[in-house]
């Protein structure tokens, strides 16, 4: 019982039905039209001429025109608005585009037909039955005073039966309503949301914008915890040999000053991505060509062969954030100064960063590792990582095929 009577006292039914009055009232212009057309046409036979008609004929001629309008005028906003703050709709907010398609054209025309044409027939229903249901609840105090019945209604008893004709009739347009509202309210995601092609697109952009930010903060991560931790390890350094050996400390205060500018210089490029400024406005990302720099300032040693300069631009690039990652492992996870070895072979890129592991290693996150990992799994390659033998140790392998992108 309690379901039954809901619509009767729910707010959503009165906003449906206000949505539906709205419809009616845009309608409105259409069926005037129609009606001047009508008479002009002689379409149909009237004895009075009347600006708006509710011959049902008129509004079904009324429709094309209002699917036109749907069809080629941007009311997809309005519409929108209106089913989203009246019927109470949940719609995702459609893609945004330059041009609309014909797909959304077709879709929207037929929302924009149904809204008006279900609110037309409604709003002329409430007009017409709101002073009927008046009339009828006056019935038992005035009777049938104009004659509407085919049979004689006196004040008194014999109108007793108005107010509850009264009541019926409300309750049946109140119930309408709630329908109409509810039909409007389910269809309105499928005619004025995304389409599934909206959005599989939308998740695929969501996707590519994930894996932006992911590759974004590996490059932070990458970056400035290599600084810090080159910072962190100099400045130890050098405050231990300050007194004794200034020569040795200025070398440690070099260190920490190229790492910072290059932290700076890397954050810049960064950060210009995720500005989306144009990429003569910002540096470029580093690749194998600044690796005498990041081994300077690290202290390790290194040992080369191949030309370096010769590798794709995506290895290069990645193959450079990877060996700064194992560097700053390196000095986490090891002591002393780590020895990096890289081999360039026709069909591969082998890296390898070596020192002695520390009795007690630093606890820190995995997130260099993972790191690391991603990038050489993106890559098609194989990376190790871990203490053996006394040692810690990166191993990498990189395939040189498939890794040709321009430089941007």
């Amino acid at each position: 019982m309690r379901r039954i009577l809901a619509p009767l006292t729910s707010s959503a039914t009165y906003l449906g039905w206000t949505c539906l009055i709205l419809g009616g009232a845009l309608a409105t212009p259409y069926v005037m039209v129609g009606t001047v057309l009508a008479e002009l046409l002689r379409l149909r036979e009237t004895t009075a001429y009347t600006l708006v008609s509710m011959d049902p004929a008129v509004l079904a001629g009324a429709l094309p025109l209002i699917a036109l309008t749907g069809l080629f005028l941007p009311v997809r906003a309005l519409e929108l608005t209106a089913a989203r703050g009246l019927l109470g709709a949940r719609i995702d907010s459609p893609p945004d585009r330059p041009a609309r398609t014909w797909a959304e054209r077709r879709r929207t025309a037929a929302w924009f037909t149904l809204h008006l044409g279900i609110g037309a027939v409604l709003a002329g229903a409430t007009l017409a039955l709101v002073p009927f249901v008046i009339w009828l609840s006056l019935l038992p105090l005035l009777g049938d005073r104009i004659g509407f019945l085919s049979f004689t209604v006196t004040a008194g008893w014999s109108g007793a039966w108005g107010p509850a004709a009264a009541l019926a009739t409300l309750a049946l347009l109140v119930y309408a309503a709630a329908g109409a509202g509810t039909l409007l309210a389910r269809l309105a995601p499928a005619l004025l949301g995304p389409t599934p092609a909206d959005r599989l697109a939308a998740l695929e952009e969501r996707a590519r914008l994930l894996a932006t930010r992911n590759r974004l903060a590996r490059e932070l991560h990458d970056s400035v915890g290599h600084a810090l931790s080159v910072v962190t390890i100099q400045a130890g350094a050098a405050g231990r040999v300050l007194d004794r050996d200034p020569e040795a400390a200025r070398t440690a205060l070099t260190a920490i000053e190229e790492s910072a500018r290059s932290a700076l210089e890397d954050l810049d490029h960064v950060l210009g991505l995720l500005r989306e400024e144009e990429s003569g406005d910002r540096a470029p990302a580093r690749t194998l060509a600044d690796l005498p720099e990041l081994v300077r300032s690290t202290g390790a040693a290194a040992e080369i062969t191949g030309d370096l300069s010769a590798l794709p631009a995506l290895v290069s690039r990645e193959a450079y954030r990877i060996v700064q990652e194992a560097l700053t492992n390196a000095l986490r996870h090891g002591s002393g100064p780590a020895r990096l070895v890289a081999a360039v072979h026709d069909d591969r890129l082998e890296l390898e960063v070596r020192n002695r592991a520390r009795q007690r290693p630093e606890r820190t996150g995995r997130r260099g590792v993972a790191g690391m990992r991603e990038r050489v799994t993106l890559l098609g390659g194989r990376l190790d990582a871990g203490a053996v033998d006394g040692e810690w140790r990166v191993t990498v392998r990189l395939p040189l095929r498939g890794g040709q992108e321009p430089v941007r």
